[in-house]
């Protein structure tokens, strides 16, 4: 058991003072008091806030982070990155792997995000044969997240073809394939690499629309029934073009018509809908996975935020690609991004109701609804996953509840997250990942041999 009193807390509700709760042996949030002073030996948070899910990561793409920026070709984009990510995979082994994630995930706690979504694609050996525990890749992710403290959900991707017109996949992605089978035992395997691990939670994730047909997911819905479905969809233009071309529908509404989309799914990116198909979303409570840092560096394009946010739609953010990991930094991208079309400010939120605050509580909902994490604030029955703002830092001078947390969103970064805690487990004390020493050397290892071995 311990206590935590916050003199400022953010509840579901709103901002609260006084606020001391209890956690419990599992880490769960027992007893809520508010207007009530601290007791000795209690854990003092001057401005508490609840942690985020981070909804969408590729972990290992972290090692990458800043070696694409050349230009490869007339028209840089998605695909020509995707052809220097597949150079820079393919120099990766295991050791590598579980390095580079655990300093993405020190990097996320960091930042305020207290779980992830591991959308992971990487499973077999550099020739494409399978490693003796299918999942090895996958136990690796796990030993990341352990070392880290982060709670994890586990999303082994089903990744069978090259595009909609069944083309093989080619050589450089052979690391990545599974027919059903082999799919389904890497789910068998993956739970198996969760066993054990505090927090951890197991999904799927059918790559995209591209990379399997619909019977493939059907089959993949089969392997588990209640937790979270994870696709990549309308990321791309071309993407949309080839779904059209294909079967005469774009990619999200030749979903709904073939699949049961429902409050489990999340759709990765979702970046070129229209509105009818943002309706349909929003209707079966479905979440759309924004990262808007990397779409903004892949050029990708802009989420139609406004329309969605009109219908009811729901969201939540990740960081993808890692090109940077700053939680506020995302949710500020994702405004801007927003204020650039409109020409207008304060583009999301409702009147009068601090931009901040709805971008962090709508982010909060929808990454914890589509991680299958029981994190969903500072609650009874929540896991006492807790971010404490550093009061004494000068940007935060003088603000309070909705003053401070805008501050830090649009005009800060990781440098006001003092504290965190994952499930009341600190992980993070005085900015710093308590594991951070070791996990940058290990990276700094792993990053010079990856390069050396790829001749940079």
């Amino acid at each position: 058991m311990m206590h935590f009193h916050f003199t400022e807390a953010l509840l579901p509700d709103g901002w609260a003072r006084n606020v001391r709760v209890r956690v419990d042996a599992r880490g769960m949030i027992d007893r809520l008091h508010i207007g009530v002073d601290a007791a000795p030996g209690d854990e003092i948070v001057a401005i508490g806030l609840p942690g985020l899910g981070n909804l969408h990561s590729h972990a290992f793409q972290r090692g990458m982070a800043g070696l694409t920026e050349f230009k490869t070709a007339q028209r840089d984009d998605f695909w020509t990155w995707r052809e220097c990510m597949y150079a820079f995979v393919a120099e990766l082994n295991p050791d590598d792997v579980e390095a580079i994630a655990a300093l993405a995930y020190c990097e996320m706690l960091e930042s305020g995000f207290t779980s992830v979504g591991e959308f992971h694609y990487l499973h077999h050996d550099r020739d494409g044969t399978h490693y003796a525990d299918r999942a090895e890749m996958g136990c690796r992710i796990a030993a990341a997240a352990d070392r880290t403290g982060i709670a994890l959900t586990l999303l082994p991707v089903f990744y069978r073809r090259a595009g909609f017109d069944e083309a093989p996949l080619s050589a450089r992605q052979a690391r990545f394939y599974h027919d059903r089978d082999g799919y389904a035992a890497l789910v068998e395997a993956s739970q198996l690499a969760l066993a054990g691990l505090d927090n951890a939670r197991l999904g799927i994730a059918p790559h995209s629309l591209r990379a399997v047909s619909i019977d493939d997911i059907q089959s993949a819905l089969g392997l588990i029934t209640d937790g979270p479905v994870h696709i990549h969809i309308a990321e791309q233009i071309a993407e949309v073009e080839a779904s059209l071309k294909a079967h005469a529908r774009r990619p999200v509404a030749f979903l709904f018509d073939h699949l049961p989309v429902d409050e489990r799914w999340c759709l990765v990116h979702a970046t070129h809908i229209n509105p009818a198909e943002s309706g349909r979303i929003a209707s079966a409570d479905a979440i759309i996975g924004l990262c808007p840092q990397t779409e903004a560096n892949l050029g990708d394009g802009i989420f139609p935020a406004r329309p969605f946010q009109v219908q009811g739609g729901q969201f939540g953010i990740g960081t993808d690609s890692h090109i940077r990991i700053d939680l506020s930094e995302e949710l500020r991208t994702l405004e801007y991004s927003q204020r650039l079309i409109q020409r207008s400010r304060t583009c999301l939120t409702e009147e009068d109701v601090s931009n901040g605050r709805w971008l962090f509580q709508k982010a909060l909902a929808g990454g914890a609804q589509a991680l299958n994490q029981p994190a969903r604030g500072i609650d009874l029955g929540e896991r006492a996953d807790i971010i404490a703002l550093d009061s004494d830092d000068p940007m935060l001078a003088g603000r309070r509840a909705d003053r401070a947390l805008d501050t830090w969103i649009f005009s800060g970064d990781s440098r006001q997250v003092k504290t965190v805690w994952v499930g009341g487990r600190r992980v993070v004390d005085n900015g710093r990942a308590l594991c951070r020493d070791r996990v940058n050397a290990s990276y700094a290892d792993t990053a010079r041999r990856v390069l050396e071995r790829m001749g940079s």
